[in-house]
């Protein structure tokens, strides 16, 4: 299958999860499906599936020692674009797992988080630090950010 096909396709692997995170955060099937870290897997698997071949190949010295040419020339084309865009992917469905749950956990409003998800979706690091500065003001940083004892 063509790397652009892949691309495409692979967004679906994670889209049903996102739409019931945002869109369906308090139906009692939304909860029971996110709770699983299972969903991150076909993601993840087809991640594995794209970059083992890709370690083979040569990628592993160039992630070993990255150097700005060599990542940027791994990334400048179809595959390492579309092996990229599969780990964000699936790194931002982990992310955004994390922070329904446990903004359940907080008791914050799903009118608040469902935008924090949805900038994690679209620019993941952004929406992680959006939910990190919003469990401080709303003085809801603890007890879930509590060390283990």
């Amino acid at each position: 299958m063509p790397f652009d096909q892949i691309f495409q396709l692979s967004n679906l692997l994670v889209m049903p999860f996102w739409l019931l995170m945002i869109l369906f955060p308090h139906w009692r099937w939304s909860r029971r499906i996110i709770a699983t870290p299972w969903i991150v897997a076909p993601a993840a698997l087809l991640y594995a599936v794209l970059i083992v071949p890709a370690l083979a190949g040569g990628a592993l010295a160039d992630l070993a020692n990255p150097q700005l040419a060599a990542i940027a020339a791994l990334l400048g084309s179809p595959q390492g674009a579309t092996v990229g865009w599969v780990h964000f992917l699936a790194f931002d469905l982990f992310v955004g797992r994390w922070i329904y749950l446990d903004s359940h956990t907080r008791k914050i409003s799903a009118w608040i988080t469902s935008p924090v998800l949805f900038l994690v979706l679209m620019v993941g690091p952004l929406g992680l630090l959006a939910y990190l500065i919003l469990c401080l003001f709303t003085g809801k940083a603890t007890p879930a950010s509590q060390p283990a004892a």
